[in-house]
């Protein structure tokens, strides 16, 4: 079943077409109205420039006056040649035979009764294009009509596709897969879903989790805080560190600059219940703090920090390179990555 787009909105008309595999580009002049084209015939060159194939629209109250409708578009500086849609009716069957056998490809369209496409069909229509949307809004049964056109096509061997239309959303794509016809033209808002699926998107975001937590490396997220102290540095000088890191925890380090301790907003917090606003002025050594951190090198994988996370039950390790901290690897950082929560 080949792939079109039906729209008359040129940003969109460039970005389905990146695609690669869509066939062609129907448009209509309401869409025209829709978007304040006043200059049709410009929008018609342009498109033409555009896309592998177009359909416009051959409209005309009488049988010469569609006929000359057709030839006058095909005198305007087009980069191909349009296929020409013009809605079913006595006079737009007998323009169809004409143009057919000029040459030209028609788009016999508008159609809701099997006669209908019957005679389009008998005209030599290049394509018969019932409007799934309109006719189930009716109450009627889309399915049933498009299946019958095909079978009426293979029957008779006419040399005419079955167009699907008036799509509003996937599951008409899926109809027309079903029902067998040889062309689906669909607005941008549904085409861009038919790749959409929840249990896709869950799976692929389990595949990137895991390929993270296996290829990126802890120095890779870290932020660029670092808040360092020593055991003489007070509470207060250690409040100020983790609030300008954000990070709601300080490393402590030794005379060699290596890491010997942490201390936490928890840990403050518990001190505070404990014994009150009298620790503000105490000093960290005095005040006691967390002794033999955990720490992780910065070459270690995210999912060696997983294990260290789960097996310790902390939200956050010093991170060291050389033996020395360099950052804090809090588990937000990775809930951020979207590593967890899925």
């Amino acid at each position: 079943m080949d792939l079109y787009l039906d729209s008359v909105n040129f940003e969109e008309i460039e970005e389905a077409f990146k695609l690669g595999f869509v066939k062609g580009l129907t448009t209509t002049p309401t869409f025209m109205h829709r978007h304040g084209i006043t200059d049709v015939d410009g929008a018609i060159v342009r498109l033409s420039k555009m896309v592998p194939e177009l359909q416009v629209e051959a409209l005309g109250n009488t049988y010469q006056e569609i006929v000359d409708e057709a030839h006058r578009l095909l005198e305007l500086p087009l980069e191909r040649e349009p296929v020409f849609k013009i809605p079913v009716s006595n006079h737009g069957v007998q323009a169809c035979k004409t143009l057919a056998d000029e040459g030209h490809r028609v788009n016999v369209h508008l159609i809701y009764t099997l006669n209908q496409a019957y005679m389009a069909m008998a005209a030599g229509a290049a394509f018969v294009c019932p409007l799934a949307g309109r006719l189930q809004d009716e109450g009627h049964d889309a399915l049933a009509l498009y299946e019958q056109c095909v079978d009426v096509i293979d029957r008779y061997d006419y040399p005419s596709k079955v167009m699907f239309s008036s799509v509003r959303h996937p599951e008409h794509v899926r109809t027309a897969l079903l029902a067998g016809v040889h062309v689906c033209t669909m607005p941008w808002g549904v085409m861009k879903r038919l790749t959409s699926n929840a249990l896709t998107t869950v799976g692929t975001n389990q595949f990137v989790e895991h390929t993270q937590l296996m290829t990126v490396r802890v120095g890779q997220v870290i932020r660029a805080s670092n808040p360092l102290v020593k055991p003489s540095a007070s509470v207060t000088d250690a409040m100020v560190k983790m609030t300008e890191s954000a990070l709601g925890t300080v490393t402590i380090v030794g005379a060699k600059g290596e890491a010997i301790g942490v201390f936490t907003d928890g840990d403050l917090r518990r001190r505070l219940q404990q014994d009150g606003s009298k620790v503000i002025g105490q000093t960290l050594a005095d005040l006691g703090y967390t002794e033999n951190p955990i720490t992780i090198s910065s070459d270690a994988l995210l999912f060696d920090a997983m294990a260290r996370f789960e097996k310790s039950q902390i939200d956050s390790i010093i991170v060291v390179e050389d033996g020395k901290p360099i950052g804090v690897l809090d588990i937000q950082d990775i809930v951020k990555l979207g590593i967890i929560g899925h």
